[in-house]
């Protein structure tokens, strides 16, 4: 079941919430690492039902799938969480004084991505080479079986 709820004051469009087995069943997770993951600090759903249900926007699944995507390239939970919030801070409008903390924030997040997405090739590269084993293993199985 879905509903729908006008956030922001009612300012806004309404705000379509997921409750948590139709998150798991779009980020192919399981409720139960839904549940550990909010536990870890990583994803807060949004908001709850008036009797404490978890309600999850997209922008929460989408959070979700950044994680399921880091999770079997080895990147820790302390990991995970630098890099979304990370990505928050290079996500936000600069400030228009130009602070200097902020410039350095956004500078701080930049390299922290960078340094992710330098992993991220590295376990790409890691992962093709051990998939043309393991096909050069079946392949070598296939023709003696």
């Amino acid at each position: 079941m879905t509903e729908e709820r006008r956030t922001g004051g009612g300012d806004g469009p309404p705000t379509t919430h997921m409750q948590i087995g139709q998150v798991a069943e779009r980020t192919e997770l399981s409720v139960r690492t839904l549940r550990h993951w909010e536990e870890a600090g990583l994803v807060t759903p949004s908001a709850r039902t008036a009797g404490g249900f978890r309600l999850y926007t997209e922008r929460d699944v989408e959070r979700l799938r950044t994680i399921r995507r880091m999770k079997p390239l080895g990147f820790t939970l302390d990991e995970m969480k630098q890099l979304l919030a990370s990505l928050d801070v290079l996500a936000q409008v600069p400030d228009e004084s130009g602070a200097a903390s902020d410039e350095d924030a956004r500078a701080e997040a930049a390299a922290f991505v960078a340094e992710c997405h330098t992993r991220a090739e590295e376990s790409c590269v890691t992962l093709r080479r051990q998939l043309a084993y393991a096909e050069e293993f079946r392949d070598l199985l296939a023709a003696r079986g």
